[in-house]
């Protein structure tokens, strides 16, 4: 019984008792996971801040002609010569490019909250990293309902991730030189 027990054991399980990962041959499932709630309930709010930023993208995307004619008007307003077509194509490269991005950005965050849902503590550092770098450009470049929104997520997302806790179910994985 107790060698089938050690069969169930996620790779982060056995690294977390000084052992290697069993690999996984042909025909055979990787055992699951079973991560504390806290730590599903942070990998959920991921997965919504990052369907969040992109709808808000979109919606972006939606109203550039909007965005395009307030910033001609502004530059009017201030004395400034400016062409709308060429304020309408540096938009367009704008809200395409930030679109991009925030795909890129939202997967690389969902596969990094999974890797971390499954007990992997570096994926943790790095969806801490990630989530601090969509805060600071968020927050402080571009700010929308949105960004607030997806910011204030991952924010409580990161808390449900550094819960005392959930820290055992993080391992500290030895170096052995």
């Amino acid at each position: 019984m107790a060698e089938n027990d050690e069969d169930e054991l996620t790779d982060d399980e056995r690294r977390k008792q000084g052992r290697a990962p069993d690999p996984v041959l042909p025909g055979q499932t990787a055992s699951k996971a079973k991560p504390p709630k806290p730590v599903h309930l942070a990998f959920v709010l991921v997965i919504v801040a990052a369907v969040v930023l992109v709808v808000g993208q979109v919606v972006t995307i939606l109203f550039k002609q909007q965005l395009v004619d307030e910033a001609v008007r502004q530059s009017q307003q201030a004395g400034q010569k400016v062409d709308a077509a060429q304020v309408a194509a540096n938009a367009s490269t704008l809200v395409w490019a930030l679109f991009v991005g925030a795909l890129c950005f939202g997967a690389l965050l969902v596969l990094f909250a999974w890797k971390s849902r499954e007990g992997t503590r570096s994926a943790r550092t790095v969806v801490t990293l990630l989530a601090v770098l969509g805060l600071i450009f968020q927050l402080g470049i571009v700010r929308s309902v949105f960004s607030v929104i997806s910011s204030l997520l991952l924010v409580i997302a990161l808390i449900l991730l550094y819960l005392p806790s959930v820290a055992a179910y993080f391992p500290k994985v030895g170096k052995k030189l």
